[in-house]
């Protein structure tokens, strides 16, 4: 008569296996955003132990064995998030077909020499200036980019033309402009010299070209425009093309934040 092994108890049907999907980590690692990394899972690009993956709903512990178009995929590195003035004349993008040059031109001397890949939080235009973040986390980048977190980014435009302040604060009760509605808007004269004002303006949904299609529904010409601030994170006396990296610390405690304000 054989034994039976003791068991260690009944299986819970709702025993999650242990790990994160697989989506998530190679977006900390800083593949790509985490629905860009689904679309590569989608496109076949992503293995395991060379067995391509079908979904991104795979639970993995960590990233070994996994590779990415047939290149080992490095340990995930802590969450680094970097302020970087961009200035006017430079694109959002990795590259540019028709050799306009890139924020990553200028990088590659402003970033400190241990950076590894880094992923823009949002876009500024090639014309707009001032701060655009940089994460390795892609993870936290989509965070920070979805308009239902209602992060606040403020700007400062230089516009020809006439307004007045009341029609600035009734952007507080946001405008429809062909057929796109923009949500509340805090904009507030700053000073006018002559038909040229600067305004600051702070917007919550970031949406294409936002600051620039309102202030031109108003009547505005825009001949300037910069960003101050993103969250927290502000310009300050940063220096046009160069890059200062936000504290670890204050990364972490960002990132708690924005966790618990996307869950309310």
């Amino acid at each position: 008569m054989t034994s039976t092994p003791p068991s260690d108890g009944p299986r819970r049907e709702d025993q999650r296996p242990e790990g994160h999907r697989i989506a998530k980590l190679l977006a900390r690692a800083g593949v790509a955003s985490r629905r860009e990394v689904e679309r590569m899972i989608g496109d076949g690009r992503v293995a395991i132990d060379g067995k391509v993956l079908d979904t991104a709903a795979t639970i993995i512990p960590d990233l070994k064995g996994v590779t990415v178009d047939g290149k080992p995929v490095g340990r995930a590195e802590p969450t680094r998030l970097f302020c970087f003035h961009k200035p006017s004349g430079l694109l959002t993008a990795e590259r540019d077909f028709s050799g306009r040059p890139t924020i990553y031109t200028a990088l590659r001397n402003a970033l400190p020499k241990d950076a590894s890949r880094v992923m823009p939080v949002g876009r500024l235009d090639i014309n707009t200036e001032g701060l655009l973040l940089l994460t390795n986390d892609g993870e936290l980048k989509r965070a920070m980019e979805l308009p239902s977190s209602g992060i606040p980014r403020t700007y400062r435009a230089r516009a020809f033309g006439d307004v007045t302040q009341a029609q600035l604060e009734d952007l507080m009760h946001g405008v429809t402009i062909d057929g796109v509605r923009y949500g509340q808007i805090d904009a507030n004269m700053e000073r006018r010299t002559g038909r040229n004002q600067w305004i600051e303006m702070t917007i919550t949904e970031g949406k294409n070209r936002e600051v620039r299609n309102v202030l031109e529904y108003l009547g505005l010409q825009v001949n300037r425009l910069m960003r101050t601030a993103y969250g927290p994170f502000t310009l300050g006396d940063l220096q046009r093309g160069t890059v200062s990296e936000v504290k670890q610390v204050e990364v972490e405690r960002y990132r708690k934040q924005l966790a618990r304000d996307t869950k309310r």
